[in-house]
């Protein structure tokens, strides 16, 4: 009995992973503004018939915010939780180039000369964040695979 690691199509796999950890990001760092009931009345004159629905904006509206924040707050767990499992180089490159609240100012260059101890050269690094990327694209269900 083998069992075979799906070959997956690594451009994509790398855009859905960054896609993921710049997600990531947002929810991380971005405070969640809480929406708010509307108390006013409009001024304009609405024609329509009944639709026979009770609609509750204030419920709605609790439900999203409540639903929003769980949703952000366990997508950042399941992130973390699969970066937490990656090998030590790994994770230190992806939490230094993806998950940090600088990353967007942050590039390639820097991380492998300046945060690695000591440096390494562009082609290690390269071959540490593909394998980075596929644990985490296999962990996180982003994985693309190739069509044969």
């Amino acid at each position: 009995m083998s069992f075979e690691l799906p070959e997956l199509d690594r451009e994509a796999t790398q855009e859905a992973v960054e896609s993921h950890l710049e997600i990531y990001r947002l929810y991380k760092y971005l405070t969640f503004e809480e929406r708010e009931a509307s108390i006013t009345a409009s001024s304009e004159v609405r024609y329509h018939g009944p639709t026979n629905q009770t609609s509750d904006q204030t419920g709605d509206i609790a439900i999203y915010n409540a639903d929003q924040q769980r949703y952000r707050k366990e997508y950042c767990e399941r992130t973390e939780r699969a970066v937490r499992y990656l090998p030590k180089m790994e994770r230190f490159l992806i939490e230094e180039r993806y998950m940090s609240q600088d990353s967007d100012y942050i590039n390639d260059f820097q991380v492998y000369c300046f945060k690695f101890q000591p440096a390494i050269s562009h082609v290690t690094y390269g071959k540490i964040r593909w394998k980075a990327f596929y644990r985490l694209a296999l962990s996180l269900n982003l994985a693309v695979t190739v069509e044969k």
